[in-house]
């Protein structure tokens, strides 16, 4: 896909001095509880109230969601709230359904993205529309797919794009619900600076206490808007309860965010040096977690080494290490002394954790 700036065109004629706020419930549940929700948004910096209809669930038995009905309960409150309104749609019977119903904005949910198949129906359906579809990424940490679902509705003739990062499932325990794999979004943002980037923090974190510290990394790195979901009660809420929070918690987030802006060229010059500090950060985290799943597995290997009364220190296997990182060093402009460094600080540490084995 073309860098191609228009496609920031419908975000910029919000006419917003703040990112955007796509805020509302994980799932419609009733209409007075999709009104009320919307009537406590509508004084914040929302702008857009979402609300699942269809809940497409990892298991059955769940629920799934109020089906069309929902729709109408969206329509009632865009008429008495004046907000935008989005749901999700996953087929190209979704979509007449929310076109029927005047739905603004359509997001297309992280199992639909995975499937080139189920996307190009719905981009077929939406053939020239001037309706804004969100593309969230796939569940699977994969930049291509994710820029491949846009690009099929691109390429029928849909120019009000954008994307929502919402994170990535992962088999391993972490503090997320799903892992923010944050370079992704940047290379993204990177290769495409004129596509909306806008952060899901409720499904990345999956409880709502770690919420506002997403939000913050997300505007740190110039994110263009975020989509929280809200809930009057968020404990009895029908769908992800942990993970919502209350419109009043909303708009007190907003307030707290520090949004930075560019009316200088000192602040310009600030700005840019926070956001490329932000992406040194990001980085400097995936460093911490890939050693310590490094450290993990040498601690693997020390207790088969000692089960097997076999020594530690295997200087071949070590040689081999070195003479591969140097090579992949130069690969990327290190030094080999830097490598050199590095690597026996981590083979040190990969021999400590080994001793250390009982």
């Amino acid at each position: 896909m073309e860098n191609k700036k228009e496609l920031k065109t419908w975000l910029n004629n919000f006419g917003l001095d703040h990112p955007l706020v796509i805020a509302g419930p994980c799932s419609a549940e009733t209409e007075e509880q999709v009104l009320k929700i919307a009537h406590q948004l509508k004084d914040t910096d929302t702008t857009v109230l979402r609300a699942g209809i269809w809940k497409p669930r990892t298991r059955p038995g769940n629920f799934e969601g109020v089906g069309a009905l929902g729709l109408k309960w969206l329509q009632k409150a865009k008429e008495e709230t004046g907000l935008l309104t989005t749901t999700e749609v996953a087929n190209a019977n979704h979509v007449e359904l929310a076109l029927k119903h005047d739905i603004d904005i359509l997001w297309i949910g992280a199992r639909t993205t995975v499937s080139p198949f189920i996307v190009q129906d719905i981009a077929d359906a939406l053939k020239g529309t001037d309706k804004t579809v969100l593309i969230k990424n796939p569940v699977n940490p994969d930049l291509a797919l994710w820029l491949g679902a846009v690009e099929r509705f691109y390429t029928q003739d849909v120019k009000n794009l954008g994307v929502i990062h919402r994170g990535f499932s992962t088999y391993e325990k972490t503090r997320y619900r799903n892992n923010p794999e944050w370079q992704i979004a940047v290379d993204l943002q990177t290769q495409f600076p004129d596509l909306p980037l806008i952060l899901d923090p409720s499904h990345i974190a999956g409880r709502r206490d770690i919420i506002f510290d997403l939000c913050q990394t997300a505007l740190d790195l110039n994110y263009d808007g975020l989509m929280v979901e809200t809930h009057f009660d968020p404990d009895k809420a029908w769908s992800d309860a942990a993970q919502q929070i209350t419109p009043a918690a909303l708009d007190q987030m907003t307030k707290d965010l520090r949004i930075r802006k560019t009316t200088s060229m000192e602040s310009e010059f600030n700005n840019k040096l926070n956001t490329l500090r932000t992406k040194i950060d990001v980085v400097d985290h995936q460093i911490i977690e890939q050693l310590g799943k490094r450290m993990q597995i040498a601690d693997d290997i020390g207790g088969l080494k000692k089960a097997n009364n076999v020594a530690i220190l295997q200087a071949k296997r070590w040689n081999e290490i070195l003479g591969k990182m140097i090579l992949q060093g130069e690969e990327r402009n290190l030094s080999e002394e830097f490598i050199l460094k590095v690597f026996k600080a981590i083979h040190q540490e990969s021999i400590q954790h080994q001793k250390n084995v009982e």
